[in-house]
């Protein structure tokens, strides 16, 4: 069995995989050590002991299965959904990252969700809402789903055990029949659906111009509290778009490479510099450190003060390089 990569330390094996969609699995895998994870979030996966990495979501509750699953989309070109659709069977190990990102209902906490869902995009939402439903069963969730027919429904099964606690209303481009409405969403369709949009959080995932136009949308109709899902999978060579960390440390005396799309806290432990971190989420604050010099975005600064953000601390766990950065 090959060691772990840096970036994936969590070994797993697969128990069964099944077929959601024409181009769709889950693979569900047994977990014998502690993997903390949140709704929503997703896990950097090793890619055919190949030191290449690609992001999945973990679309399983946590807490709430016997397994941590994944749910792929295969694909024409895709070497990692290739490789875990086809080739991967059950018995075989997968090399996981820390869950990462912050699109999770748990860091963006409501008692009234609006969730936009376009294709493998309901894969984060539909773990939310397993979630919800068994810690927060009063909370109001609606979810709108788009899809390009019946057929390519994710978790149909789910969606049918939760269709007394929350309104779904699916969209399909293509044979929508019954209470599935045909065509796509639009401004005019969000407006009758969510007359209440103002008063909702609003968290979309699916493909980057759909989330832009549902953003949009719903900043035109009052939401004010929108979050969409943007993880990006590293790249898998190093002249695809490699970020130069430039970290201070007793243990490192020269600059190092981490992947871009990998956080500050991944790219930091995969090089040996141990960060204080708990929830991996940008919660709790464990993991602050001081960015000294170079550009990078953050997707949560719950705990630090605007004093400590001008002074370049982040949360390490919810900060991505964008280049060359020097970290104090």
């Amino acid at each position: 069995m090959a060691t772990a990569s840096p970036l994936c330390p969590y070994l797993m094996q697969v128990h069964h995989i099944s077929q959601e969609t024409p181009d769709v699995w889950t693979l569900s895998l047994i977990n014998h050590d502690f993997y903390p994870y949140l709704p929503g979030q997703y896990a950097l996966v090793e890619v055919n002991n190949s030191r290449t990495v690609r992001a999945y979501t973990l679309s399983s509750p946590p807490g709430g299965s016997r397994f941590v699953t994944l749910t792929v989309r295969r694909l024409a070109d895709g070497q990692g959904s290739g490789w875990l659709t086809q080739r991967v069977k059950p018995g075989d190990y997968l090399w996981l990252s820390a869950a990462q990102g912050d699109f999770s209902c748990v860091n963006h906490v409501d008692n009234r969700y609006l969730f936009l869902a376009a294709g493998c995009g309901v894969t984060p939402v539909i773990s939310m809402c397993r979630w919800l439903a068994a810690h927060r069963p009063r909370v109001d969730v609606q979810v709108i789903y788009c899809v390009r027919s019946p057929r390519d429904i994710i978790a149909a099964a789910a969606w049918t055990d939760l269709g007394h606690w929350l309104r779904l209303t699916v969209f399909a481009e293509q044979d929508a029949a019954g209470d599935i409405r045909p065509g796509r969403l639009t401004r005019d369709a969000l407006r009758s659906l969510a007359p209440d949009i103002a008063a909702r959080t609003v968290m979309a995932c699916g493909p980057a111009p759909w989330m832009a136009q549902q953003e949009t949308d719903a900043r035109a109709l009052g939401a004010e509290r929108f979050w969409q899902e943007r993880f990006h999978t590293p790249a898998a060579e190093a002249d695809a778009g490699a970020v130069r960390l430039k970290i201070s440390h007793p243990r490192l005396v020269q600059s190092v490479d981490a992947p871009v799309g990998v956080s500050l806290l991944a790219s930091l432990e995969s090089h040996g510099v141990a960060v204080n971190a708990a929830c991996r989420a940008g919660v709790c604050g464990c993991c602050k450190t001081r960015i000294a010099q170079g550009p990078y975005r953050t997707t949560s600064a719950m705990t630090l003060s605007e004093q400590e953000i001008a002074e370049g601390y982040v949360l390490a766990c919810s900060c991505y390089p964008l280049g060359d950065i020097v970290v104090a």
